[in-house]
């Protein structure tokens, strides 16, 4: 992974790496770049969110845990995504678990950094907001698919 998201030759392919020269030479300032092996768990659910994670190379599987304490895959989560945001924005707790499936490389940032950034860079508030809308309409469509199709499959034959 290049130290410089100046220099990732894939950034133009990453909705967030995309920024204008003055913002990505800003955020390449308050990132942190980091690599981890397989098995390493980059937040829990119900754990404060202290940051968000951007995902330069690797993929991460996005779970939570039942009340009875067996966990459910939500989606794997792969190169451009940004980890944690929502959380990271509200001041709360994450809502998922992050465990890094094979080798992972992260730009991390601190949430005070992140705030910080987007006061000073609002035209990214915008993609910002587009990754958050993207994470609803995707849930939507999940609760939709479940519900409905439990719905369905629940919903006895009437009986004359």
């Amino acid at each position: 992974m290049s130290q410089s998201c100046l220099d990732c030759v894939q950034r133009t392919e990453r909705v967030f790496c995309d920024l204008t020269s003055d913002a990505l030479e800003a955020f390449d300032g308050i990132k942190t770049a980091q690599s981890f092996p397989r098995g390493t768990v980059l937040f829990r659910e119900g754990q404060p969110a202290r940051g968000v994670f951007l995902l330069c190379e690797g993929r991460v599987r996005l779970s939570l845990c039942s009340e009875n304490g067996s966990r459910l895959t939500l989606r794997v989560a792969t190169p451009g995504e940004v980890l944690g945001l929502s959380a990271c924005l509200s001041g709360g707790a994450h809502e998922v678990t992050a465990e890094a499936i094979e080798p992972v490389q992260i730009a991390g940032v601190r949430r005070k950094d992140l705030l910080h950034f987007l006061r000073e860079h609002a035209e990214v508030c915008l993609q910002v907001v587009n990754l958050l809308s993207e994470d609803l309409h995707v849930a939507y469509d999940r609760v939709r698919a479940v519900g409905l199709g439990r719905a369905r499959r629940s919903r006895p034959s009437p009986v004359h």
